[in-house]
């Protein structure tokens, strides 16, 4: 309902509308506010998740690539460890084999040495008692040495002229 002027002033127009139809539109305005109203929110609604979605997907490829360093730094960790534990036992093994060699050098040496002392005092012996003996004349003594790997050999001969 409602009075409506002319322009001039003398003419009124007086409009009466249904009061159902007017309950009518309200309730239309209403819901199509409340239709806009739920489209904005979903819109919003899924502007949102959209967005949540993006941080969250950024901030776990940032982790998964930190964790991607981590790794990749511990796995050089580890192969920079094997290295030098290899090495050590590389250097260790070296010493081994070192020493061994030396202490076999020493010991052929003392061998070698043990025997050549023998046959010295077995030479002492054969010229003391050469020595001893009245006829230096009557015989020449001529000896050689053989040394190998295993033992020393050592001949003499006396010669009768």
């Amino acid at each position: 309902m409602g009075i409506r002027f002319c322009t001039h002033g003398n003419l009124v127009l007086i409009v009466l509308e249904d009061a159902d139809e007017v309950i009518e539109m309200k309730r239309k305005k209403k819901q199509n506010l409340e239709k806009s109203l739920k489209k904005k929110t979903k819109a919003a609604t899924e502007i949102q998740a959209w967005w949540r979605g993006t941080l969250v997907r950024r901030t776990l490829l940032h982790a998964a690539l930190r964790a991607w360093i981590i790794q990749r730094w511990w796995r050089q960790t580890l192969v920079n460890l094997l290295q030098k534990k290899r090495r050590e036992a590389l250097v260790t093994y070296a010493k081994t084999v070192r020493a061994v060699v030396k202490i076999q050098s020493l010991v052929r040496m003392w061998r070698i040495h043990w025997r050549y002392c023998q046959v010295l005092n077995a030479i002492r012996v054969i010229q003391c008692h050469w020595e001893c003996q009245n006829c230096y004349t009557c015989a020449l003594l001529r000896g050689h040495c053989v040394v190998t790997a295993t033992h020393l050999q050592f001949h003499i001969e006396i010669i009768n002229p």
